[in-house]
């Protein structure tokens, strides 16, 4: 029977009135802080002669139908409370006969994010559910490259943005030092802790240009809050190997060598084929030059 008790509670506070009072709950969202105290807020108008002791006050999550914080009676009863709940709740005693029924939920955890329903019962009834979201800002993200050092112009390397301990689920984003979004080669993984909360890492790859810098931008939508950390690739770590400096410097020296000797050869036998041409042209006007009689 009392395992049934939060699924029959709200019927049976129905069968007791004939009639709706009006309950206010919030409209949007309410956003709580992991680790800190939140209140759902939940009130109602006491109309006519207003007795404590018949006022009933029910929470539940919605989904579930799981017992959050009941009272009756004129005092709490949580015989039947959700283990997960136990000494975190609590209602504002002194403010019910002014017709506040909010929940006090302390130590917010990751597990609290969903839909609550408020059930109130005072010779009318009604209930109301509301949405609470969980929210918890992420660390500062750092920006490391690897390798970072004795880097050669095509190279690539690989930016890793790191961050941890928000809720819920980050975005990230790569821009370059133009500002523009950086989408290929691309690898982001969150993973979520023991208390929900996920630490993220995100790979970006790009080929070695000196003087060059990329931003890691890491945003909370439900907090609106955004965390960036940059790194530039400097001309200091973009070094060019000592051993193919010297290969490259030799063969421009052999190609330079090479090309003088082929230009003295060339001028040579251009010198020695105008000679030649000379030579003949001599000879030629011996031979045709008629003898004196």
């Amino acid at each position: 029977m009392m395992d049934l008790f939060p699924l029959l509670f709200p019927m049976l506070l129905t069968l007791q009135s004939s009639a709706f009072l009006e309950l206010q709950v919030p409209e949007v969202p309410v956003v709580a802080l992991f680790g800190q105290d939140a209140i759902l807020n939940c009130s109602f108008d006491p109309t006519g002669a207003f007795n404590l002791s018949d006022l009933n006050v029910f929470w539940q999550l919605t989904d579930t139908k799981r017992t959050v914080h009941s009272f009756w009676a004129d005092r709490d009863q949580l015989a039947d409370q959700a283990e997960g709940f136990a000494n975190r709740t609590s209602l504002f005693h002194t403010q019910l006969s002014s017709g506040n029924a909010s929940l006090l939920l302390r130590n917010v955890q990751i597990s609290d994010d969903g839909s609550f329903t408020c059930f109130v019962s005072s010779g009318t009834y009604n209930s109301a559910s509301m949405l609470l979201q969980v929210a918890a800002p992420y660390s500062k993200p750092v920006v490391t490259m690897e390798p970072n050092s004795n880097l050669r112009p095509g190279d690539y390397v690989s930016l890793s943005c790191a961050a941890y301990g928000g809720f819920p689920m980050a975005e990230v984003l790569w821009q370059d030092a133009g500002g523009r979004n950086l989408t290929d080669n691309v690898t982001t993984s969150q993973v979520a802790n023991e208390e929900g909360l996920f630490s993220v890492r995100s790979v970006l790859q790009v080929m070695v240009e000196p003087q060059s810098t990329y931003m890691c931008r890491l945003s909370n939508s439900l907090l609106r809050e955004e965390g960036h950390a940059s790194v530039t690739i400097s001309g200091q770590g973009v070094a060019f190997p000592t051993v193919a400096l010297w290969v490259t410097v030799g063969l421009a020296v052999c190609l330079l060598a090479l090309l003088v000797a082929l230009a003295l050869v060339c001028r040579r036998k251009i010198k020695e084929s105008c000679e030649e041409e000379k030579q003949l042209k001599r000879g030629s006007l011996k031979r045709t030059t008629p003898r004196q009689p």
